[in-house]
């Protein structure tokens, strides 16, 4: 299993379409498999300067920051199966 970690901020619109785009891509592939959570990077400014995350939005799998900015679906999916 694996854990992501999407990096967002309150009335980000890229934010949310990132969110969105992992949501259907990990129903794709099983939420048995893929497990993430949101992290808000107002409430956690510390934990997302450690990972090296400076703007959302940000995807972080299993604690490496591997997307810096927003990737298309097509190369986040990739990513995801790579590590499964």
């Amino acid at each position: 299993m694996i854990k992501v970690e999407a990096f967002s901020s309150p009335g980000c619109a890229k934010c949310a379409k990132a969110k969105g785009a992992l949501k259907a891509i990990i129903d794709e592939l099983g939420q048995d498999r893929v497990i993430w959570r949101d992290v808000n990077i107002l409430e956690e400014l510390d934990y997302a300067v450690e990972l090296g995350v400076f703007s959302p939005p940000a995807i972080a799998i299993d604690g490496e920051l591997v997307f810096p900015a927003l990737p298309s679906p097509d190369r986040l999916r990739a990513e995801l199966i790579k590590r499964l």
